[in-house]
């Protein structure tokens, strides 16, 4: 087996790191750590929302609805996916949120991958 070969599920992985899979936070070593790029599965019930907004964003962001629907906040604007596959991209400085307006699963994509944006737990 290659060390740098990772064959995993994201239904079973995501929830061992808040649903990340790949991004700066995996062990130097691990074929998933990487500081260009982060990407996350995230399974959220209804109701789910981030509990404060991220501000001063550094990356830029994709996140793609895989089923359900989910609204992301956006200063002066809400983006409200409905349709799997619907998606939504924002760049360096735009300030978001979310909420799960039903049971969701999104895919997002974020780059750079630089710490500082967890929400404590």
């Amino acid at each position: 087996m290659n060390d740098s070969v990772y064959v995993g599920n994201a239904g079973k992985d995501a929830p061992l790191d808040r649903g990340w899979l790949l991004g700066h936070f995996k062990e130097a070593g691990d074929p998933r750590h990487s500081e260009a790029v982060e990407i996350k599965w995230g399974v959220h019930p209804r109701g789910d929302r981030r509990e404060e907004w991220v501000r001063g964003e550094a990356r830029t962001a994709l996140l793609v609805l895989i089923s359900g629907r989910f609204r992301v906040e956006l200063p002066g604007r809400d983006v409200v996916l409905a349709e799997q596959g619907d998606y939504v991209v924002w760049g360096h400085g735009v300030d978001h949120s979310w909420y799960a307006e039903e049971e969701s699963v999104v895919l997002t994509v974020r780059w750079p991958s630089v710490p500082g944006y967890a929400v404590p737990q």
